[in-house]
């Protein structure tokens, strides 16, 4: 099957699925793509003219891999891009991004992302991956740096099943177990994936803190319990069908996450010599599920033109019942009194439908026009009862009082956007190309509720990339864009604080706009020959217009409240540095050991302090390796992270909030027996990491308080043991 017949923005990944008993059948390339096939020895073909690396499935044979993801896991100096989002807060719509395709084409669909399913993909289907680091018109993705494509084998008939067992022991000695089923088919034109997944996702986090005055003096100490007593459901499916100049896909995901969260809290207040026990129960039910349907149409005219339609519907719920009880002080272990009830229900659902129409305008440049409409409702709503309040009793707040200024009967939000944009692309020289693209969007944000409120925005998104192969290895890119943020409709109306114990709720702000940046980034990449390896380094800044950060709504001087507003202007610089490279110098070249370094400044003036300070982090590190010794069908590896902490703090109306990180190690060993069976052994959280926070709480407000207490806390959840059994059949 020819898929890409011309090169893209960026680097692309095309994984092709092949067919026969091994799995890794030698075939042909794409057209477009380079001529070379590499020996099963060999390591990928770099093209001069398409910059294209193409990796066939034999050269993976000696691995033993299990998944698609496994594949690429062998590929240095690779990333995937992140997950979809929802309107509610994620991703503005469908668009044209990302860097993953299936088939040349993207997944409609923002949950059900193509990500999700390299997993679910086996590695016996893969033909050949191809990086395609230059632009094409014909790719439905634009403005990324790296694309992946898994392409299937045409064929008249195959099927294949994909089973993975997993069994998980925590620290706390909590084994549970999952296991996932993936069936793919292909029937002529007919192709379908489907998939069961059952995955645990126990936690069990442990907190030690400690409060302490601003003399030294220690006045409470706290040992809490967190558990996240979880399982995860998932069905997907994905069918499509291809004859001729048509093509269709349909795709559908059904989540369950609900779960109970049990915590625990013992307390010891200390008063000079006295020792005053007391605890805290709290049980929060959670009530969590999603589901999506998406699908596209296409056809390719006689003269290589495509008009695609796509769309996607879904729905998410995220609702929770919060109840809070004490004991007496000095009798921890008697019995327990409500005295906090919250309740949130939040569900959001998305209509999405997009129509693009791609054509050349001449053989060095080419055309992308589309329509998009999104509708976009979030319906929430907010309960709170205390045993103080001023109230009577009621059974609808769990029998305790409730707070009318803080409760949301229910709010309504919902944004309808249009969006129109023109992609162009120009191939400049055959080493140089620029791609351009204007997109705008409209729409309209009502609130319905306690607040009636209906506002119309528009922004005008231009965007720049250029690229220039310098070398046949060597290449430089540059873009500048203009972007606008996805509002979290959350933030509209009051919601529950679920970060801070002492707080119970933050105020709505129906005046929220979205961030506006403009974003310029320029890369240098440069990929050693052989496969041996890849060198990049990529500077970036972005100048923010209606920073989203935390603002003060106050309306009772007695009771200060903060709320998620525009703060103002800001700034943000980054470099990351990455390299990845093959031991080939060690006579290793099956070991792979990958670099990165990211360093981050930004700024903006606080509006609690009115002073300057970082709105991010300010940075990481992190090595990879990982070793196949194919003589023994064995493979290990590791990952480390290395955290450069502070710089930055979380200053809200009454606290200041410093959060720092551990170092994290994860190892993992995998071994082939009976020559299809697969038994992997991971460590998660090796060094048992852990997050500590530095709280201070004012007396009276940040803006003109005096620090009362600061609590010094840590926790961990421990570390994990995994066990993963796999096969394909």
């Amino acid at each position: 099957m020819s898929i890409i017949r011309h090169t893209l923005t960026g680097t692309v990944i095309l994984l092709t699925l092949g067919l026969g008993s091994t799995g890794h059948a030698q075939v042909p390339p794409a057209e477009g793509a380079p001529g070379l096939v590499p020996a099963p020895d060999a390591p990928a073909a770099d093209d001069a003219v398409n910059s294209t690396v193409v990796y066939h499935a034999d050269y993976f044979a000696p691995y033993n891999p299990v998944s698609a993801n496994d594949m690429l896991s062998r590929i240095p100096g690779l990333s995937l891009g992140g997950g979809g989002g929802r309107g509610g807060g994620g991703n503005r719509g469908l668009g044209t991004s990302g860097n993953l395709l299936i088939n040349g084409q993207r997944l409609a669909g923002k949950d059900n992302s193509t990500q999700n399913q390299l997993d679910r993909i086996a590695a016996s289907e893969v033909q050949r991956i191809e990086i395609i680091r230059d632009t094409s018109g014909e790719l439905n993705v634009r403005g990324a740096g790296q694309v992946i494509n898994i392409v299937l084998a045409e064929a008249l008939s195959r099927s294949s099943t994909q089973a993975e067992l997993i069994t998980r022991l925590n620290q706390d000695d909590t084994l549970e177990a999952g296991a996932t089923v993936s069936h793919s088919r292909q029937v002529g034109g007919f192709t379908a994936l489907i998939n069961l997944e059952a995955r645990p996702n126990y936690e069990n986090r442990e907190t030690w803190e400690a409060s302490v005055t601003p003399d030294g003096t220690v006045i409470e100490r706290l040992l809490e319990n967190n558990i996240r007593d979880q399982n995860e459901y998932q069905t997907s499916a994905s069918i499509s069908y291809s004859t001729g100049a048509h093509r269709m896909q349909l795709n559908g995901l059904l989540q369950e996450l609900s779960y109970p969260r049990p915590i625990s809290r013992r307390f010891v207040d200390i008063d000079g010599d006295r020792i005053i026990p007391f605890a805290e129960r709290e049980l929060t039910d959670n009530d969590e599920s999603n589901w999506e349907v998406g699908g596209d149409y296409e056809y390719t005219f006689d003269n290589g033109s495509r008009l695609s339609l796509l769309f996607v519907v879904n729905e998410e719920v995220r609702d929770s019942v919060r109840e809070r009880f004490e004991s007496g002080l000095g009798d921890p272990d008697g019995a327990l009194e409500k005295n906090l009830f919250i309740e949130t229900n939040r569900t959001t659902t998305e209509k999405i439908v997009q129509g693009n129409y791609n054509f050349s305008l001449t053989d060095s440049q080419s055309l992308r026009l589309g329509l998009e409409r999104a509708d976009t409702e979030l319906n929430s709503s907010l309960f709170i009862a205390t045993r103080s309040g001023t109230q009577p009793p009621s059974p609808r707040f769990g029998g305790l009082s409730p707070i009318p200024s803080l409760n949301n009967a229910g709010t309504t939000v919902q944004e309808i956007r249009y969006e129109g944009f023109a992609f162009h692309r120009w191939t400049l020289s055959d080493r140089a190309i620029l791609e351009s693209s204007l997109v705008y969007e409209t729409s309209e944000i009502s609130q319905r509720g306690a607040v009636q409120k209906t506002r119309d925005f528009s922004f005008l998104r231009p965007a720049v990339d250029y690229r220039y192969n310098i070398t046949d290895n060597f290449q430089f890119r540059a873009s500048v864009r203009r972007e606008v943020s996805q509002l979290s409709f959350a933030s509209f109306a009051a919601t529950a604080q679920e970060d801070d114990r002492n707080r119970d709720a933050n105020a709505g702000n129906p005046e929220l706009v979205p961030e506006k940046a403009w974003n310029y980034t320029s890369e240098l990449e440069y990929r050693l020959p052989q496969d041996a390896g890849v060198l990049s380094a990529r500077l970036f800044y972005a100048d923010i217009d209606d920073y989203i950060g935390r603002i003060n709504a106050t309306v009772d001087p007695n009771q200060p409240l903060s709320a998620t507003g525009n703060v103002g202007p800001s700034q943000r610089t980054g470099l990351f540095l990455n390299a990845s490279s093959r031991l080939t110098y060690f006579n290793r070249p099956d070991a792979i050991v990958s670099l990165g370094v990211g360093m981050f400044d930004s700024q903006v003036i606080d509006p609690f302090l009115g002073t300057q300070q970082r709105t991010g982090g300010r940075g990481f590190s992190r090595l990879n390796f990982r070793h196949d010794v194919t003589a023994l069908g064995l493979n290990y590896g590791v990952e480390f992270q290395y955290p450069f902490n502070g710089g930055n703090a979380d200053i809200d109306i009454t606290t200041i909030t410093r959060n720092y990180q551990d170092t994290s190690l994860n190892l993992f060993v995998s071994k082939v027996f009976f020559n299809n069976l697969t038994f992997r052994l991971e460590s998660d959280n090796t060094l048992d990491s852990e997050s500590c926070r530095e709280r201070q709480r004012f007396n009276g407000t940040t803006i003109d308080g005096t620090v009362r207490v600061t609590e010094d806390s840590c926790s961990s959840r421990g570390r994990r043991l995994t066990l993963r059994i796999q096969t394909t059949f």
